[in-house]
């Protein structure tokens, strides 16, 4: 029998008519304070929610952590103390009532939600230990995600591995329907709870299972996955919501060449990751390994860091740095990496498009960027520019236009005749750049959609006493290139 989740809709009520909202709440504490909680620390805010409100007591009681007066707690949550108590959200004692679960305010595309999870850990310095099974709640791999998935209105949609259900929150706002798999049930519970919590529950369908185990057969139009993507040598406590179970990236990779064939024809997969950067091969080479031929691919790696550095990473996020097995673990994860010739590990992300060639297309098109620079944000739009442009057939005859945001810079001696180097840079989406020629620069500078591409070479040929054909040869796949890469576009 279904879990009765009647009593998120009093609660939903609550939170609304208190102000409990994002941006209630950060203006409630001020961007001090505001700004501290995301650090972990909780006396700035406790110094501003001082007072007797409703959203003051649910911000001490559900983000502080503090415990309430039951007679507050009564005021803010009316009636609902008991249930919310026997739901496992709070707990009581004599004449105090204490949160068992973090709820926190969130804004997606101007919508106001609420997403519970496990309590934040380490608050104050105080213990980061969690258990096995914890469910962690809004994290800044899970705003990325949520950044980098496309918005456009799909029919089926998966979140893979949902935690707590944040993806599958988003992607309801656009998505017939919602599959939301993971293996923990504690995560399936809340992602329940959250999908109610929301006013999506009947678009949310919760299933429990590895991966894509959950789907076997079936297929869908978008694909959002922050899997457990930690690479460890597997000893010590698993923590489900980051430790896959499975040695090294093999778990990114399994996801990668499943995808294609859960997707539907024209379908996008999005996925999260970590991977080894080998030093026996580049990391572009061995993640180009793992790409299927169905499907397009665009890779970014946004970070590169030394294998120390990501084993204090995690070592922290358990809770373990300081304990008596700190430094046995550390070198353990350590000479694991050494053995298994491990350079250093990748942050970033997975973009594949099923059918990418489309019709009469044989070829897909892969293209894997090691892009560590600042990007604009929400960043999902420039990947379904990249898609749109991936197959976009430029030849002599087509017209093109530079794209609006794209800039020259020339870097040379003063009062010289000519630059030393021209960059063409982007100033959204990817903000690329490319050092490109004379001829290139001429190129970009006359594409407003007036000439044909070959009218324009053939010109910049008689300026330059170029033969014309061999300036039509040359710079003919350099204008597809610079389709592709966003600095021009089909009239």
């Amino acid at each position: 029998m279904p879990e009765p989740l009647d009593f998120t809709g009093p609660l939903r009520d609550s939170l609304e008519q208190a102000g409990f909202t994002y941006d209630g709440v950060r203006e409630l504490l001020g961007s001090e304070a505001h700004d501290a909680l995301m650090r972990n620390e909780t006396t700035p805010g406790r110094r501003r929610t001082a007072g007797a409100s409703a959203v003051e007591t649910l911000v001490r009681l559900f983000l502080l952590q503090v415990p309430v007066a039951r007679e507050a707690a009564e005021r803010a949550l009316p009636g609902q103390v008991d249930r919310l108590a026997a739901e496992g959200l709070l707990e009581q004692s004599v004449g105090e009532v204490a949160a068992r679960l973090d709820i926190r305010p969130y804004a997606a595309d101007d919508t106001d939600l609420w997403v519970l999870s496990d309590l934040t850990p380490g608050l104050d310095g105080g213990p980061q230990r969690v258990g096995a099974d914890h469910v962690l709640g809004i994290s800044g791999a899970s705003s990325s995600l949520a950044q980098l998935t496309l918005r456009e209105p799909v029919g089926r949609a998966l979140d893979l591995g949902t935690g707590c259900g944040v993806q599958a929150l988003h992607l309801a706002a656009h998505s017939d329907r919602v599959v939301a798999t993971d293996v923990n049930a504690r995560a399936l519970r809340l992602t329940r709870l959250n999908a109610a919590l929301n006013g999506v529950a009947d678009r949310v369908e919760v299933r429990d299972g590895s991966y894509f185990e959950p789907v076997a057969g079936e297929r869908f139009d978008l694909i959002a996955t922050n899997p457990p993507f930690v690479i460890s040598p597997g000893t010590g406590e698993r923590l489900v919501y980051r430790d896959s179970g499975l040695p090294g990236d093999r778990v990114v990779e399994d996801i990668v060449r499943a995808a294609p064939a859960h997707l539907t024809e024209g379908g996008w997969c999005q996925v999260l990751a970590n991977w080894v950067i080998s030093r026996e091969r580049p990391w572009d080479e061995r993640l180009g390994g793992w790409l299927a031929g169905d499907c397009d691919a665009l890779v970014v790696q946004r970070e590169v860091v030394d294998p120390a550095t990501y084993v204090e990473l995690w070592l922290k996020d358990a809770g373990l740095h300081g304990t008596p097995g700190y430094l046995e673990r550390y070198d353990t994860w350590l000479s694991w990496f050494d053995e298994q010739g491990v350079e250093a590990i990748g942050f970033g992300w997975v973009n594949l498009r099923a059918s990418g060639g489309g019709p009469g297309e044989s070829q897909v098109v892969s293209e894997l960027l090691d892009w560590p620079y600042e990007v604009e944000q929400p960043i999902a739009p420039a990947i379904r520019a990249w898609g749109a442009a991936a197959h976009a057939r430029v030849d002599a005859d087509s017209r093109l236009v530079t794209r609006e945001d794209v800039r020259q810079e020339t870097v040379g001696p003063a009062g010289a005749e000519d630059p030393e180097v021209i960059v063409l840079r982007q100033q959204r989406g990817l903000r690329r750049a490319r050092q490109v020629d004379t001829v290139e620069a001429a190129l970009v500078g006359a594409c407003d959609g007036e000439l044909t591409l070959g009218q324009i070479l053939d010109a910049v040929a008689q300026l330059t006493d170029a033969d014309a054909g061999q300036v039509r040869a040359t710079y003919l796949p350099v204008a597809g290139e610079l389709v592709r890469e966003g600095f021009l576009e089909l009239a």
